[in-house]
């Protein structure tokens, strides 16, 4: 059984009573100042390792994504590519990353946005070629202008490139022009190209075990994150709207310096918490309800990702309480099965059961227990139709294949995953009864986990989610 700590929340609250602080700062003493940036010796070590299984004759191209535009001159919010950020750490757009072999060794270069004074003056200071060369883990930095000469050299002197199509469609054409081409050069001389490869299968399984230091930017995300859901439970009144919550929690996402949500927060009372992806979040929310919040904050591209359901009057009725305590029931069961060697799937295995066990207990189903498990026939499907986990990471839903060989994955040290069981009892879906009693409930609780060699490592551990610890704190003002 995995224990929920509460301390983190607990020394908050003693805090700010004794020193009449605001809660916000007072979180922000406990949860301490932000961890160190991963160096670039690590970014360095993980070119490595992909270079590694290479062969001297490749040419591996990484593109950051192009700005969208919004509506006329107003760009949406930018966020470059996970594995760029894996291997670079480089946040600025239109960047692209090369790793070639030249004399036997490998050469990284970084073709980036050049200095220019006027756009700077408008949107912000650039780091530029000479900002690139000299902070960041690269061989050479060159102006995204020379981009198409430079490709086009490093390309002819390449067998096999490695892109990830559909990103930069300039790239695109370019590599593929090439390995189309049949010139004479090609003819007299077999040079050029042969074939693409999509790297990201290979960038996948790096990204999959985390690094100390990646673990420490999680762990920041997770209590930013788990004080968030706090506040929103103690923001709880009858009458609020939806929309208040998500600006409880997001307004404290910034506030703690990360750079906003790490997925759009849902954020649904009622029946919206039966809506697995729910995200108008503009109902309003009724007394006597069960608020369901699904929201996590990303820090230096890292995502946390946790869900709470709470009644918004501060007090589980007693069908609540029952579908609650099932829930939790099959959270800790998952939690507990997240151990080096077990299947990646024996944490979903282990809810699934826990969570037909409650369903025939409290009479919902007139199945077995057996029989409500099958995929095909059983009754669980109906309450609960998702997977309980998925890995986490540089995405929310991080890479990585789970089952590599047609077999589920073992789990390994370094990795982090979600657990997330649920029950959803809608009464407005027409494919199935809904038992009246539990008419609308929808509760899912969510935590990440890091596997290590020991006790599964609950990153959002300071995020309350036992009844007790939830009734106390509903409602409650700072």
């Amino acid at each position: 059984m995995i224990p929920v700590n509460c301390s983190f929340l607990n020394a908050i609250i003693e805090y700010c009573r004794s020193t009449g602080m605001p809660m916000n700062e007072a979180a922000m003493a406990h949860i301490g100042p932000q961890p160190a940036v991963i160096p670039n010796d690590e970014y360095i070590a993980r070119q490595s390792r992909l270079t590694a299984q290479l062969r001297p004759n490749d040419l591996v191209i990484l593109c950051a994504a192009e700005e969208a535009t919004h509506s006329n001159d107003v760009h949406y919010p930018y966020r470059t590519m996970s594995d760029m950020l894996y291997f670079v750490g480089w946040t600025e757009p239109e960047a692209v990353f090369t790793l070639r072999c030249v004399d036997g060794a490998w050469v990284s270069t970084l073709f980036v946005q050049p200095k220019d004074t006027l756009k700077e003056i408008w949107e912000g200071r650039r780091p530029g070629v000479e900002g690139a060369l000299s902070s960041w883990p690269v061989d050479q930095a060159h102006s995204i202008e020379e981009l198409g000469s430079s490709l086009t050299e490093y390309i002819s002197d390449s067998q096999r490139i490695l892109l990830r199509t559909g990103v930069r469609p300039y790239v695109d054409t370019l590599v593929r022009d090439s390995v189309e081409r049949r010139d004479r050069a090609r003819q007299h001389f077999g040079t050029g190209p042969v074939s693409i490869e999509d790297p990201s299968a290979r960038i996948a399984e790096l990204r999959l075990r985390k690094s100390a230091a990646e673990i420490e930017q999680m762990r920041f995300a997770s209590d930013v994150s788990s004080f968030a859901h706090v506040a929103a439970m103690r923001h709880s009144k009858p009458g609020r709207m939806e929309y208040q919550f998500q600006s409880t929690i997001e307004g404290f996402f910034v506030y703690a310096g990360t750079s906003g949500w790490a997925y759009p927060s849902i954020v649904g009372c009622g029946d919206n918490a039966t809506v697995l992806h729910y995200k108008e979040n503009n109902d309003v929310c009724e007394d006597g309800e069960v608020i369901l919040i699904d929201a996590g904050a990303e820090f230096r591209g890292y995502a946390a990702d946790i869900t709470r359901s709470w009644p918004i009057n501060g007090k589980f009725t007693e069908a609540q309480r029952e579908i609650y305590q099932i829930v939790l029931d099959a959270q800790i069961a998952a939690i507990d099965c997240c151990r080096p060697g077990l299947a990646y799937t024996a944490p979903h295995d282990a809810a699934r059961r826990v969570l037909a066990e409650g369903i025939v207990r409290l009479g919902i189903t007139q199945q077995t227990v057996d029989e409500a498990l099958d995929m095909e026939s059983g009754d669980l499907k109906k309450w609960y139709m998702h997977n309980t986990s998925h890995w986490i990471g540089l995405d929310v839903h991080d890479v990585g294949v789970y089952k590599p060989n047609g077999e589920p994955r073992l789990l390994e040290a370094g990795m982090c995953l979600t657990i997330e069981p649920g029950l959803y009892f809608g009464a407005w879906r027409p494919d199935v009864d809904c038992p009246e009693k539990y008419a609308n409930i929808g509760i899912r609780i969510e935590d990440d986990v890091l596997v290590t060699s020991g006790e599964p490592d609950v990153l959002t551990s300071a995020c309350p989610k036992s009844i007790e610890e939830i009734e106390a704190i509903t409602g409650t003002p700072f």
